[in-house]
């Protein structure tokens, strides 16, 4: 690469910069698709190989899941996948592991893969948490007056 070929990567990376263009990062959506045979899968496929900047669509008909891989908005995946007629959601699944109350009545769902449950908010203030800790410490073994309280 010589003077030129230097200069000239030099200025189309000054013009990106001037121009404000901000790169879109490879992104990966979850969706939740309403699937029941092929055709379905092969419709929703093409609509979202349709979408501007999609690299990659995987579709799994047993978890009624699919992964989008590109340079992606999440919105416009979803808007797209809408378009197909089918009742589709962002994917609300996460490991039971990550939801503090994993079999609360708003998390569990006998539909979801095996150990997932549905993404709950938490909903626990810090006020709450000082309490209980207050109360543990009270009746703990290592406090000495937890005999006489008891």
């Amino acid at each position: 690469m010589g003077v030129a070929g230097t200069l000239e990567y030099f200025s189309d990376l000054l013009s990106n910069v001037k121009k404000g263009k901000k790169k879109k990062l490879m992104q990966t959506v979850a969706l939740k698709v309403r699937m029941d045979c092929q055709g379905c899968e092969r419709k929703v496929k093409s609509v979202l190989y349709g979408v501007e900047g999609v690299k990659s669509v995987k579709v799994d008909m047993k978890q009624q899941k699919v992964t989008v891989t590109g340079f992606v908005e999440p919105e416009k995946v979803l808007k797209a996948a809408q378009s197909t007629k089918k009742k589709v959601e962002l994917w609300p699944y996460v490991p039971y592991f990550l939801v503090a109350h994993p079999y609360v009545s708003q998390a569990y769902d006998k539909k979801a893969p095996p150990n997932h449950v549905r993404a709950v908010p938490v909903t626990a203030t810090i006020s709450e948490s000082i309490i209980d800790d207050y109360y543990i410490n009270m009746f703990s073994d290592e406090n000495p007056n937890a005999c006489s309280i008891m």
